[in-house]
């Protein structure tokens, strides 16, 4: 309660407030630290007007909370004069009552059942009292929902009262006054029957302590004063809940219902389904209230996106409905902040997200806007500021452990060595370590949300076995790949068929090079006397044959583009010639037009023993034949009416036979000049695809070191001669996968135990990982093996759906199989205890849709009675069960079971 000038009803924003020292405190008077509890408080201090037996419900079946309630009896204000005179004549129009308080609290009489059961009983509680009140009567609902209960209870809607209060000083009594002027007309009607005493008892049990504590400060400020004459009054804004109008809510009731079945689902707003009071009040401070929603639809409140948040959004939203951390932070979890922890930071992340669940959780909620959250985040977390998408999984990890370091109950850490197991039993040195750590962390965060690991660690030189065990807050499981992969490869021919085809082949997808030409050789009807070359094209040039058949295909990247020549083995032994053609190309060098010559095309390959510059060049057009367009005026006119086009290419190919008498000695053409006009320079070329040396001249013996193996030569093309030849040579060739909006991969499926067993396989330490052995005094690869030791109550599993490596950034697509009511992880559990269920269902999924970089976040929440609602940024909406199924599920969050029952 805050001073008597003021209304008790602090601002959700006011995170920051400053605390005294305990050694001021200690300093201080009585009276001073009650004045001061009243005045700094922080958070929302509301105070709830609510049906006693709905309060004690609650109180004797879930909440632990066994504070005592001060019991206030009602009687009608006396009509004399007296120090009250001027108050009541001044409000003679409006209602008036006194409040005394009794000796005795609601806990001493527990035992009697007529206590605070009968329709005039009251109870004053907190905020964080009746949202914790509220979800249990909200659980409770669903469990009836489950139970095909058909009772409803009707809950009606929250709305505020302005009291007026002041301390008698002849008794111990408060003069209480409800003004029509401070109040709407259906407020104040409200009241009326509300505090009606002059028919029946009327008592109210303070369960809040706001009214103690503004008792003894003015009772205090009595005695200091002790010259004051007349008393002074305090407003008071009361949150009333559950005592409107019946007939009234049954009214709305029956409205909603009407326009459920008109509209074919079920009423929304801000994403809370159910009754929806339609008086949605507003006191003369131009205070708002929130409209009502029915039990059970408590926490479908959105988060707005601020800018890129929706991974933060999403993150909140699985946390914000995990059981135990909610009851947890609508709770008093401010008393558990740690203030001395240098790892933590100062409880403002723990202040700012318990704040932001109290908002979320409150009912009838519009969407959150998260920015002191934010800000927060930002602080501390400077990766995260800004507006640029970042990971949810990411953001998690940051924040539970943030929220462990803020919570953390170890005041002072004491050191503790880590020792090797020392082939003592497993189970002896597990529970070491885990003493060791809870000797050091105790928080909620692992309470609820941490377990422990088994690493076991084998030098592959000595055998020596390391065992360890390890605490996680989560698992980050890998997606095996599924078994196929499909390809997209580009065959050209040698012969007389050169024309490239493209062919799409299934491969394993870690497979190696001979599954691809497998694959391919049945794609193509490679025939027995054939094989196949497959190189690498890149700016037109080959960069590389693939020639290893034992090399993985994993090598092989998606955008890459590959080709595979088609060859007769009968020549395999003989050299192979690539020819890799260019053309002059006007580009711009420091700002000035230039001609240089640029690569083009498709390289032409083929093995033959070439012994001068004439082999070179009738090598390439044998090769090049197939694409010339034949002209309308060859030699061969004159007989075009009886030749056909196969002759014609007949007749060239004669032509170029170095046995043809065509050919002079020096290799000159005479009669295939005139159809091909061989205006081409032939160069070797280096490792690098530049020209080496001179031009070939075709009299002169081609150098011998370029004989043996690989002879690479580059051809340069007269501008003129680019178009006496098929665009098929010039044609791009496709990706090995091409990846689009409208080209998808096949679907990939795998078992979400299937990405459990790649986890927990054994498998050898990178070379950056290195283990140094104790026996063999030096770093070694050693194999490691993970085993499941202890679990959590909550599971968190992160599925890696993002790689990265050096030159590569990839999103995983593939669909996981997830159970969503019974996950058994029993048989994955290296310590068999048989204290703990190790089954677990599932209850929130953080969704990524799109790609590396970008995308949008979405949550998928359970909600009790076989509800599951999507929460995307402000917005939420009922989804099936059968669609939360999806290969955007990043991050599941599974609760253990505890009995067959639950």
């Amino acid at each position: 309660m805050e001073s008597s000038s003021s209304i008790i009803n602090s601002s959700d924003e006011s995170l920051d407030c400053s605390s005294h020292s305990q050694q001021q405190q200690q300093n201080q008077e009585p009276h001073e630290q009650l004045e001061e509890q009243s005045i700094s408080g922080h958070g929302d201090q509301r105070v709830y007007l609510v049906p006693l037996r709905w309060w004690k419900e609650t109180r004797d079946s879930s909440l632990s909370n066994e504070k005592k309630g001060i019991l206030y009896t009602a009687s009608p204000m006396p009509s004399y004069g007296g120090p009250m005179k001027l108050f009541n004549n001044f409000f003679s129009s409006d209602l008036s009552f006194n409040l005394r308080k009794e000796d005795h609290s609601l806990s001493h009489n527990r035992g009697n059942d007529e206590v605070g059961v009968s329709g005039r009983d009251y109870a004053l509680v907190s905020s964080e009292m009746w949202l914790q009140a509220l979800k249990w009567h909200s659980d409770s609902k669903i469990a009836s929902k489950d139970g095909k209960s058909s009772a409803e209870e009707d809950m009606s809607d929250v709305y505020p009262l302005q009291l007026r209060l002041v301390v008698l000083r002849e008794a111990d009594s408060f003069g209480v006054k409800i003004s029509k002027k401070e109040n709407t007309l259906e407020c104040f009607r409200r009241a009326c029957k509300i505090f009606s005493v002059e028919t029946e008892l009327l008592r109210i049990w303070d369960f809040s302590g706001e009214m103690l504590i503004f008792f003894l400060s003015e009772k205090i400020k009595m005695l200091k004063d002790s010259q004051r004459q007349s008393e002074q009054d305090m407003l008071l804004e009361l949150q009333v809940y559950g005592l409107s109008d019946p007939v009234r809510n049954r009214g709305v009731k029956r409205d909603d219902m009407t326009m459920q079945h008109s509209n074919g689902g079920s009423l929304m707003t801000n994403g809370c389904t159910g009754n929806l009071s339609s008086n949605h009040l507003q006191s003369n401070s131009n205070m708002s209230v929130g409209s009502s929603c029915e039990v059970g639809t408590l926490g479908l409140t959105g988060l707005q996106n601020l800018g890129n948040t929706c991974f933060m959004n999403s993150a909140i939203q699985c946390l914000a409905h995990t059981p135990k951390m909610v009851d947890y932070f609508l709770g008093d979890f401010r008393s558990e902040i740690n203030h001395d922890n240098p790892l933590g930071m100062n409880g403002e992340i723990a202040s700012a997200f318990g704040d932001l669940l109290k908002k979320l959780w409150a009912p009838g909620a519009a969407p959150v806007a998260p920015r002191i959250f934010k800000s927060k985040l930002a602080h501390f977390a400077p990766q995260f500021s800004g507006f640029n998408q970042h990971d949810s999984q990411e953001l998690l990890s940051f924040l539970l452990d943030g929220l462990h370091e803020d919570l953390n109950r170890v005041k002072c850490k004491p050191y503790a060595e880590v020792k090797d197991g020392d082939d003592r039993p497993d189970e002896e040195v597990a529970d070491e370590y885990w003493r060791n750590h809870l000797a050091r962390n105790d928080s909620i965060i692992v309470d609820v949300c941490q377990g422990q690991y088994r690493s076991t660690l084998v030098c592959p030189i000595c055998r020596k076995v390391s065992v360890t065990f390890d605490p996680f807050m989560y698992l980050s499981l890998p997606l095996p790949s599924t078994s196929m992969r499909t390809m997209t490869i580009t065959v050209m021919r040698t012969d007389d068929s050169p024309k490239p085809t493209t062919y799409t082949i299934t491969v394993p997808k870690t497979g190696k090079l001979e599954d691809l030409i497998q694959a391919l050789s049945n794609a193509c009807s490679l025939g027995a006397h054939e094989s196949l070359l497959v190189a690498e094209i890149f700016n037109n040039r080959i960069i590389r044959f693939l020639e290893e058949s034992a090399n993985s295909l994993s090598l092989i990247r998606d955008e890459d583009r590959l080709i595979a020549y088609q060859m007769t083995k009968e020549i395999d032994e003989a050299p192979l010639v690539v020819f890799t053609h260019q053309q002059m190309e006007e580009q711009y060098v420091y700002g000035k037009p230039t001609m240089v010559w640029k690569a083009f095309g498709i390289p032409l390959v083929a093995r033959s023993k070439v012994t001068n510059g004439s082999d070179v060049r009738n090598l390439y057009m044998k090769l090049l034949l197939p694409f010339s367009i034949p002209k309308e005026n060859s030699v061969n006119h004159c007989n075009e009416t009886t030749n056909t086009e196969s002759e014609e290419i007949k007749e060239i190919e004669d032509a170029l036979s170095p046995d043809s008498n065509t050919c002079t000695q020096n290799g000159d053409l005479l009669d295939g000049e005139a159809q091909f006009d061989c205006d081409f320079e032939f160069y070797l070329a280096d490792e690098q695809g530049n020209v080496r040396g001179p031009q070939i001249a075709m009299d002169e013996p081609v150098n011998a070191k370029a004989m043996t193996g690989l002879l690479s030569v580059i051809v340069h093309w007269a501008d003129k001669m680019v178009e006496e030849y098929s665009q098929q040579l010039n044609c791009s060739l496709p990706e090995v996968f091409k990846s689009g909006y409208l080209m998808k991969r096949p679907q990939e499926s795998v078992s979400l135990y299937k990405c459990l067993e790649a986890f927990l396989k054994e498998e050898p330490l990178g070379p950056e990982d290195m283990w140094y052995c104790p026996v063999c005094k030096k770093h070694c690869q050693a194999s490691k093996k993970l085993d499941l030791w202890r679990l959590p109550e909550v599971l968190v599993i992160h599925l890696k759906r993002f790689s990265y490596s050096r030159f590569l950034k990839n999103k995983l697509e593939t669909y996981v199989d997830f159970p969503v009511r019974d996950l058994d992880l029993s048989a994955y559990i290296a310590y068999k205890s048989g204290e703990s269920c190790n089954r677990y269902v599932l209850y929130a999924i953080s969704n990524h849709y799109g790609s590396m970089g970008g995308g949008h976040y979405t949550a998928f929440v359970h909600h009790g009675g076989g509800r599951w609602f999507d929460f995307d940024d402000s917005h939420v909406f009922p989804i099936n069960e059968d669609k939360i199924k999806s290969s955007a599920a990043y991050v599941l969050f599974y609760r253990r079971v505890e009995d067959e029952n639950n």
